[in-house]
Order: structure tokens, then sequence, then C-alpha cells
């Protein structure tokens, strides 16, 4: 069975729109504004009142899906320089280490999500240190009041997971004011005037021969994606990535950073999905089953920082030798821009870019998320 991809769609400019009727090009193209917006809203919230108290023991982000990726966010901005531990939750409980001496960020793009809302009360219970992220008028925007915290209100892009920066910006602007990152508004404009460009050059009337997003989006179609950053920063991108290629494209990818990729995921190279479906008999039972899996092949995305380990160079050139000499595709990302952010906000939008246009060229809608609302309802 092989992939039916209509590249044709992605250049006319008729069959680019009906095939996008949740406008989710509008919305990733929103990123720059998102970026100058959740500035000035968390300027607005008096985020400087988080240093009263003097600098958290750790920071803890509760968030799920598109909200939680900011967490993801903050800590590779923040790098492995940071001075204290960042980390994620992604669930209905609270690590047990937590306490009063932590700041615990809660973000939730809708106000609503049911694990964010149990673990920031779960925290307001034990004392700790609150700062709220969300939609105004939301069980969230309650909370923050109860706790006497600072709430910083997003407006919403349109889905949860092209509001990104509208989210991530807040707990950046945080960590800016609690001296644990050096994030001046030079840098923050110089973001927005980046996804600005990656806007440009990936815009919907950018034909697929210039347009770098369409090219990628074609070149993957049909192919199972093992998406490696070349540092923890680019690989949170790398992990941004399948998730939009999950939501956005439904389409399945497998995400890992190096240099730990090269002591699991490298060995795929040798496997089912690098030589394809063994050779088929006519005494064989599952003749068919192979030969519909035959066409489904690995491609190596890399996504490159500018900033690499001089060790994780060497993998990341011998890797992608290594899966060029097995007849595996490779594509390489690399980010551009000096500052973490930066280069961070490159790779998220030009990957958030792929996935729309891969979803359009498969004839996939890229906005709705039946299957989550399916599970909610049944769940409820």
């Amino acid at each position: 069975m092989s992939t039916v991809v209509d590249s044709a769609r992605l250049d006319d400019p008729g069959a680019l729109a009906a095939a996008d009727p949740g406008d989710m090009l509008r919305q990733v193209a929103s990123s720059a504004a998102q970026v100058r917006q959740a500035r000035l809203a968390a300027s607005e919230a008096g985020l400087a009142r988080l240093a009263e108290d003097g600098r958290p023991r750790a920071v803890v982000v509760t968030g799920m899906g598109g909200s939680g990726i900011s967490g993801d966010v903050l800590a590779a901005v923040c790098g492995t320089g940071c001075p204290v531990p960042v980390s994620t939750v992604r669930g209905y409980r609270l690590p047990g280490w937590v306490g009063a001496a932590d700041l615990v960020i809660a973000v939730s793009c809708s106000g609503g999500t049911e694990e964010t809302l149990a673990v920031a009360a779960e925290a307001m219970r034990r004392g700790c240190r609150m700062l709220f992220v969300g939609g105004a008028d939301s069980p969230l925007a309650e909370l923050a009041v109860r706790a006497r915290a600072p709430f910083v209100p997003v407006r919403s892009a349109g889905q949860p997971r092209s509001t990104v920066w509208g989210l991530s910006i807040p707990l950046v602007m945080a960590a800016r004011a609690l001296g644990l990152a050096n994030v001046p508004d030079e840098v923050l404009e110089a973001t927005a005037v980046r996804l600005e460009d990656v806007a440009h050059r990936c815009r919907p009337d950018s034909e697929s021969f210039v347009n770098p997003a369409k090219r990628i989006a074609l070149d993957m179609a049909g192919e199972l994606p093992m998406v490696w950053g070349t540092s923890d920063l680019a690989a949170t991108a790398a992990y941004r990535m399948c998730c939009q290629l999950n939501e956005n494209a439904k389409y399945p990818g497998v995400f890992g950073g190096l240099p730990e990729a090269n002591h699991n995921q490298v060995v795929a190279f040798d496997g089912f999905f690098a030589q394809g479906a063994p050779p088929a008999t006519e005494e064989d039972f599952f003749r068919d089953r192979a030969e519909d899996v035959e066409t489904t092949r690995l491609r190596l995305v890399v996504l490159r920082d500018t900033e690499e380990h001089p060790q994780v160079t060497k993998r990341r050139e011998v890797s992608v030798e290594l899966a060029q000499a097995r007849g595996i595709d490779v594509t390489e990302i690399p980010a551009e821009g000096g500052h973490p952010l930066e280069r961070l906000a490159h790779l998220i939008a030009m990957t958030d870019y792929v996935t729309v246009y891969l979803a359009i060229a498969l004839g996939v809608d890229p906005t709705p998320v039946s299957a989550i609302q399916e599970l909610k309802a049944r769940i409820a």
C-alpha cells in the first residue's frame, strides 16, 4: 500500500486553503505576534513579585500537551548552567519532594486542564510559591486568585499547540525576574523577528521548490521519521516536532537526542524499517502484508543546534554517514540565531510548518484532534 501524496495541493492556493479549514497555517504564522503579546501580558502581571522571596530551590512546571511543552522550552532556554533544576510534570501528581521552597508554574491554555488543575491545587496545599499562565476567566484563573499568586492571561491562537510562544514567554520572563535566565528585551524582539522570517520563507504562497518546509514535508511523506536533536535544546525541538506530527499530520514520529540515541535508536538503522519487508514468496502466508509495509522506511531527521558538544558533532556526522550507507534518507535542519531562545524558536517554527504541510499533502485536516476529544468524552 503506497502513500498517496498530492504535492500539487501545496502549491495551489485554493486547494491549500480548502485543505486547511481550521486555519492552522495562520495559527502557526501568529508566533511572532505571540512573543510580543506575551511579553506585554507578563510585564503587566507583576512577575517581579516572584523574586521577593529570593531564588526558589527548584522550578516545576505543570502542564499537558501543547501547554506542557512550555516547561521544556523554559528548561532549554535556562540551559544546563541554570543554578536550579527546572522540571515538567505531565500528570495528576506532584512529586513528593516539591514543597514551600519551590516555585510551581501551572500552565493551561484553556485554563481547564484537569491534570494541571489537580497538580496546582496540590502545590497550593503544600504552600509552594505559585505562578499561573493560561486562559482568562477559567478555573486556573480562579486558583490564582485563591493562591494570591501572579496570573498571566493567554490569548489562544486557536489550538494550545499553536500557542506555544504565548504560553512559554511568560515562563521565560519569570525566569528572567528570578535571575535564572539572561533574556533581555532585545532577545525577545530578535526572536519575534526570526519567527517572522520563518513565516515569510514558509508562507503558503511560496512554492515547494523554494519553500523549505514544503520541501521537507514532501520528502518525509510515507516514511517513518526518527527525529534527533544534537543538544538538549534541539532535543526539545525534536520532541515538539514529533508531537506536532501526531496532532497536525496524524502521523507517527520517534524522537531522540544525541548522544543518547547513539546508544539505542541507531540500531534501528539495521532493522525492519530500514531494510523494508523481507521478500515474499508464493508460500508466504503474510505476503500481502509484507508488500503493504515495504514502502514504509525510516528517515533520519537531524535538528542541528549551533552549539554542540565536540563529541556530539562527531556523533552527528558519523550517524548521518551510517544512515546514508544503509540507504536511509537524511534531512538536516540547522538552527539559526545566537541566543538559545532564538535557536529554539527557529527549529520549532520550521518544524511546525513542516508538520502542517505534511498533513495537507496527505489530505489530512491539520486542526481537529478527534481521538483526543473522543477519549475525553469517554472518561468524563
